[in-house]
């Protein structure tokens, strides 16, 4: 999580082993996988279908799901790193391109493939490895592009409709559809802290569609394809798409050059019976500073109630390096309350 390494459930724990493990270039049964593309072709032929022009519009007026890929298809690039490739999307006429972090690695300049299949070398503002998102820039002269608009994450719902944009195993383009799964989900980013408030979707995404646009009804896009759920290394119908509020906090830092920067508690939770434990708290870190100690339970943070740890990390999260924040604990029996003045999450969780 932003800030707090938490070993909630045993999904947690199973999800950052698996994470190290696709790093690896290896994939385990019910691996959490990134979608990027190591260009391994995909084992089966495919084939082109062509059929008549899509519609534009629906029958209740609004766009159809071929008016959403027309409006959004020149703004979805191909990205390629030398080592993987993946997806990304054009979001202002100044050329700034959204994508994975986890894409770009720790390039510096990588190469954009347009829709009429030109390429640019673009450069690399900036990443965030603790939401999984990075910023670049690319010249956007003599190539028609019509930016894609980051929406609004915040009243997306489950069954509401979206549609993705990428590169599947290199299959340039590939539009598919579904609906909202979930939301609220949580994720573990390249640095192994968590990332909160993911859409999961059934919209089949693949290796390759790292860092495409979650696209709304409108086109607006809602999120960014991250990860998928997967036994077997393809697509279950469980993707994962990092929010677009989170991202638009994101990138309107890394485009004035600054560096992303989340508070930082230093505890280990551990759902129990008893409520959210402290499992740990990190010598020396901003908990531990306070007076926190390992075993506390905590029952509210800035006086709202503690239901599951996430509620802990999205508090800290809401906040800055140097906030300060509440805590309400139990320790053996005797509640007390504990400010903790808020660090700066360091660069792994460990």
């Amino acid at each position: 999580m932003p800030e707090i390494h938490v070993r909630k459930t045993f999904m947690t724990q199973f999800v950052a082993l698996l994470f190290a493990a696709v790093l690896g270039g290896f994939v385990a049964a019910g691996a959490v996988l990134l979608l990027d593309d190591d260009g391994t072709p995909p084992a089966a032929s495919t084939t082109t279908v062509t059929t008549t022009a899509a519609r534009s519009t629906s029958a209740d007026g609004g766009l159809s799901a071929g008016g959403i890929y027309k409006r959004a298809e020149s703004a979805v690039v191909e990205i390629q790193t030398g080592n993987a490739t993946g997806t990304g999307f054009v979001v202002d006429e100044q050329g700034h391109v959204v994508t994975n972090a986890h894409v770009v690695g720790d390039s510096q300049t990588v190469e954009i493939r347009f829709a009429d299949e030109s390429t640019e070398t673009g450069s690399v503002l900036g990443t965030d490895q603790s939401t999984d998102i990075a910023l670049l820039k690319v010249d956007l002269t003599g190539h028609d592009v019509k930016p894609v608009q980051l929406g609004s994450s915040e009243g997306v719902e489950v069954g509401d409709p979206v549609y993705a944009i990428g590169n599947p195993f290199g299959l340039e383009r590939t539009f598919t559809a579904g609906i909202v799964s979930a939301v609220n989900r949580d994720i573990t980013a390249p640095n192994n802290f968590t990332i909160n408030d993911v859409i999961q979707t059934d919209a089949p995404v693949n290796p390759g569609n790292s860092g495409g646009p979650l696209l709304d009804a409108a086109g607006n896009v809602v999120g960014v394809v991250s990860q998928i759920q997967s036994e077997n290394g393809g697509n279950i119908g469980i993707g994962y798409a990092v929010p677009s509020d989170t991202v638009r906090k994101v990138v309107d830092t890394l485009k004035t050059g600054g560096q992303v920067e989340h508070a930082y508690l230093g505890v280990k939770l551990q759902q129990t019976d008893d409520g959210i434990r402290l499992s740990d708290v990190n010598n020396g870190d901003p908990g531990q500073k306070a007076g926190l100690e390992s075993g506390d339970v905590v029952l509210e943070v800035d006086g709202t109630t503690v239901e599951s740890a996430s509620d802990i990390q999205r508090a800290v999260d809401a906040h800055k390096p140097g906030d300060k924040l509440e805590l309400k604990i139990d320790r053996g029996g005797d509640e007390r309350t504990v400010t903790v003045t808020l660090g700066t999450r360091p660069p792994d969780a460990q």
